[in-house]
């Protein structure tokens, strides 16, 4: 199992430990490596250096020339990756995806309780009232796409969900988007979790006091818990990550549930 202890984040991405790289490989087998990615870290690899991110990190430990990323998560969002070690299975992969054959599964904490399963149909598109560029929103017109997301509620209690989530389109921050869209904004989502002068905090000071009192966690709560391919005959395979470890605690601390509520309502 992954190892998520880490302090509150900051807006410099810290390096991986390359004796706890090994921790986060699920399965490995001829074509592709699983990882359970922590929270904290970057998937792309970027300016400062090969262990400040996972493919980065990944292709030193294994001495690979090539790596292919097929499956894609923001820094925050924690759990399963797909790394492919060559073209052909990185094909079969990437070819189901945009045939829209795989079923991803997420676990997210939301603020409020949601009552009963529901699924947002609503076109998204860049947020034009944010003072934050990257940020999108639910609104019609010129530069929107088609977007739904399925919630179900796993666990409710205390003004908190666990919600299982399953997006059926892949835009951007679709799932923190449309969870904020239903007025159930995602546990410590710095975009999506309040007004913009959070996120905004966080870039020029890193991890404050006042966004600890605001997000009540140090990441955004959503965990990717499976990729399921059905793309026969080319890729028929699941591949699973279990729930953070912060996320559970959260569940038994806050919502005030046992670990064994947690496990059952899990596997239902």
């Amino acid at each position: 199992m992954t190892d998520y202890s880490f302090v509150p984040p900051s807006s410099t991405t810290p390096k991986v430990d390359p004796a706890e790289l090994p921790k986060w490989l699920i399965e490995e087998d001829d074509d592709y490596m699983v990882f359970d990615k922590p929270g904290w870290l970057v998937c792309h690899p970027s300016k400062d250096g090969p262990w400040s991110s996972l493919v980065g990190a990944v292709k030193e430990w294994k001495q690979m020339d090539v790596s292919h990323l097929v499956s894609r998560l923001d820094r925050e969002t924690s759990g399963v990756i797909l790394i492919a070690k060559h073209y052909d299975a990185a094909s079969a992969a990437q070819t189901a995806m945009e045939r829209r054959m795989v079923l991803k599964t997420y676990y997210a904490l939301l603020k409020g309780e949601l009552k009963e399963p529901v699924m947002v149909d609503q076109p998204l598109g860049p947020d034009e009232t944010s003072q934050v560029v990257v940020k999108t929103s639910v609104r019609e017109g010129p530069g929107t796409l088609p977007a739904a997301t399925f919630f179900e509620p796993v666990l409710v209690r205390n003004g908190y969900t666990l919600a299982r989530v399953q997006p059926h389109t892949g835009r951007k921050h679709q799932i923190r988007a449309h969870a904020f869209w239903l007025g159930l904004p995602v546990i410590g989502d710095k975009l999506y979790g309040g007004d913009d002068s959070l996120y905004m905090e966080f870039v020029a000071h890193g991890w404050t006091k006042r966004l600890g009192a605001a997000l009540e966690m140090g990441r955004q709560a959503l965990h990717a818990a499976k990729l399921e391919f059905r793309f026969p005959p080319r890729i028929t395979r699941t591949f699973t990550a279990p729930l953070a470890p912060d996320m559970r605690e959260f569940v038994v601390k806050k919502m005030g549930f046992s670990e064994a509520e947690l496990d059952a309502a899990l596997s239902a």
